[in-house]
């Protein structure tokens, strides 16, 4: 479970850690990890959740937490990919990547496929389908027009932030698209999915200029709260309804189209090999 010191994510761990999932949060920040989890066990005092620490913006970060965990020992039934950063001004990561499309798509890209044997072994030993979340979201209609924009990720002089934003949530659907075709391919008991899950007024919102006034606003219309926005999320996570169901993006607990990129099977392909050369 990455990105769970905030938002959505806190939300998420509250609601697995309720439902008897021993929940391991992936946190940029321990301090605000510990804090989540004192607040969870406080409620909840049966709570099993623990916080290691991971940076999705830095590959060097997300390899330490993959290793960790691997020396952890603890199995792997349940992957959320939630982290992550929202129209940001231009910058590159630690690795020279575009930083939303780093801290959102790649570094959740990398750690799913070094986490992806333990989930193999896991469902195999479990008898109990893995799943995978990515947390999208319906920014992805709004991405560049040719959908990821391959051949300039690190132009500045054509980027564009929400654009940017929006290619990085498309390639999360893209992403769980093309886990889906392999996974099928090789005959394994794993699903990928994506989701939208309601626009949230968390922290992700830091970087937007019109500060709080029209969020709170138009608040009660389209923003729904925390505990909404997690609902979609636990629902793909957890529930029976979701059993064999894989490749598909849902909104508001319920089936969704993407839009036609975010159907392309070839592009997610072409996402899958572009990102694997990436990491080289």
């Amino acid at each position: 479970m990455k990105g769970a010191s905030s938002g959505i994510g806190s939300e998420t761990a509250r609601v697995l850690a309720l439902r008897g999932v021993h929940v391991i949060m992936g946190v940029r920040n321990l301090e605000a990890g510990r804090n989540v989890r004192e607040t969870i066990v406080k409620e909840n005092p049966s709570a099993k959740i623990d916080a290691m620490e991971l940076d999705l913006s830095s590959m060097a970060s997300v390899r330490k937490f993959a290793s960790d965990y691997q020396s952890s020992g603890f199995p792997l039934n349940i992957l959320v990919n939630n982290a992550g950063i929202m129209a940001t001004p231009f910058g590159l990561s630690k690795d020279n990547i575009e930083l939303q499309f780093a801290t959102n798509h790649v570094g959740h890209f990398l750690l799913t496929n070094l986490l992806l044997e333990n989930m193999k072994k896991t469902a195999a030993e479990s008898k109990k389908e893995g799943r995978i979340v990515n947390v999208s979201s319906e920014a992805h209609r709004y991405t560049y027009p040719e959908g990821i924009r391959f051949d300039g990720i690190n132009d500045e002089s054509r980027y564009n932030k929400m654009q940017a934003y929006g290619q990085s949530k498309l390639s999360n659907i893209l992403h769980a698209n093309e886990l889906t075709r392999r996974f099928k391919e090789e005959g394994l008991n794993l699903t990928a999915n994506s989701l939208h899950p309601g626009i949230i007024t968390t922290n992700l919102f830091r970087h937007f200029n019109y500060g709080n006034g029209i969020v709170n606003t138009v608040g009660k219309i389209m923003f729904k709260s925390v505990q909404q926005g997690a609902a979609t999320t636990c629902y793909v996570a957890l529930h029976p309804q979701v059993k064999g169901v894989s490749g598909e993006y849902f909104m508001n607990s319920n089936l969704h189209k993407a839009t036609q990129h975010g159907q392309d099977m070839d592009l997610a392909k072409k996402l899958w090999e572009f990102t694997t050369n990436l990491l080289k």
